[in-house]
């Protein structure tokens, strides 16, 4: 069957789940607040008897297609929003002021029910089972642990992901085998010095010095630490200080990420950070507090599971592509830390990226996206199972 009859087959599925998406889009919530969504989700897989696993999750939900014996295949959607207010223009604008899927997690979501949708109808030919993940809190980097703590993985042969990409064309399915995304970490420092009047400054301890002086040490954690092959930034993305024109204050506040690909230079951008700011401290005679917030790893797709992935994005009629890896984040990371799997970037051809204001998905990735799932979580069970 070509591609184009598969759509026409599944006309009525298409407008479902395109009514869906709008859906979830115009209602969106927060990470750890998608009450309403896990309940829209559960609401749709019981029209079509997809069973739902009885796990201790506050919001999200994880599906599962197919026959109790045999492999295990996972496939992980998300399903929160962000704190953005929406200017994209679309018809089915957000109606939760300041919350917006400015991430396409809504997309995501939909995708995954086509999947199990389409799934459910062939189930009692699927050599196993396919259990289908969605997932609340990515945007906070825990939903994954969370869901993990359930037990949702256990048994599992490989795990597969995707996440729109609006720098991608309409079609085509990118990604490679090792680090595709990096590891995110935050970090804090607060200074503590001594104020006084900007006229006598040598009576005081300047904290605005001092922050000075460690944004420009920390430019140097990549260019004279990190291995030349290794790709990564150190972006400081706050500095806050004083009140006036004519008062040194006794504080100052910075905040920034720093993003890696791997462990080993993620572990000594931290280390030389840390001794960074203790020299400085030293230096200028001042209390600084340095907190670390280490984040998501690196998603680092198993190489067998990426090129698998991708060719079996040719057989569903998509179009494959090796990508660069990206310095976003993704907490589809900690799955990969339990088993093999792949992420999988989807192409939307669209003119905002991610976490715009104005960012869109177009509709018309939405069902060959199920159907590549679909397809592919099949393919996997054979592929496991010798079939």
């Amino acid at each position: 069957m070509s591609t184009q009859d598969s759509i026409l087959q599944h006309d009525s599925l298409i407008k479902y789940l395109t009514a869906f998406r709008h859906e979830l889009h115009r209602f969106p919530e927060l990470s750890n607040q998608e009450h309403a969504t896990t309940a829209r989700i559960r609401e749709q897989l019981a029209k079509y008897d997809i069973r739902v696993l009885d796990l201790p999750l506050t919001t999200g939900l994880v599906a599962e297609v197919g026959a109790s014996d045999g492999p295990l295949i996972v496939l992980r959607s998300d399903i929160d929003a962000l704190p953005i207010e929406e200017q994209s223009g679309v018809e089915y604008v957000s109606e939760h002021p300041g919350v917006m899927h400015a991430c396409g997690h809504d997309f995501h979501a939909s995708a995954a029910l086509g999947a199990a949708i389409l799934l459910k109808q062939q189930e009692a030919s699927l050599p196993g089972r396919v259990r289908i993940l969605f997932q609340a809190a990515e945007e906070t980097g825990q939903g994954a642990p969370d869901l993990i703590a359930t037990g949702a993985l256990d048994g599992a042969a490989g795990i597969f992901g995707i996440h729109n990409d609006p720098t991608l064309p309409l079609g085509v399915v990118g990604s490679k085998a090792g680090p595709l995304t990096a590891a995110v970490d935050r970090f804090e420092i607060k200074i503590n010095a001594v104020g006084t009047h900007a006229a006598r400054p040598h009576d005081g301890n300047d904290p605005i010095i001092i922050a000075g002086q460690i944004i420009g040490a920390v430019q140097t954690l990549i260019s004279r630490n990190a291995p030349s092959g290794d790709n990564a930034v150190v972006s400081i993305t706050q500095v806050h200080s004083g009140s006036t024109w004519n008062v040194i204050p006794d504080s100052a506040w910075l905040e920034g990420t720093v993003r890696s690909f791997s462990q080993s230079t993620r572990e000594l951008i931290e280390r030389r950070f840390r001794q960074i700011v203790q020299g400085i401290a030293a230096a200028f005679d001042a209390q600084i507090d340095f907190n670390w917030q280490a984040g998501p790893p690196s998603v680092v797709n198993d190489a067998e599971w990426a090129e698998f992935a991708l060719k079996q994005a040719d057989a569903s009629g998509l179009q494959s592509r090796v990508v660069e890896a990206s310095p976003i984040g993704e907490d589809f990371a900690f799955y990969q830390q339990q088993l093999p799997g792949a992420f999988m970037m989807i192409g939307t051809g669209e003119p905002y990226p991610l976490h715009h204001p104005a960012f869109r998905v177009n509709d018309a990735a939405l069902f060959p996206t199920s159907r590549y799932l679909a397809e592919l979580a099949t393919a996997a069970l054979a592929k496991v199972s010798g079939k």
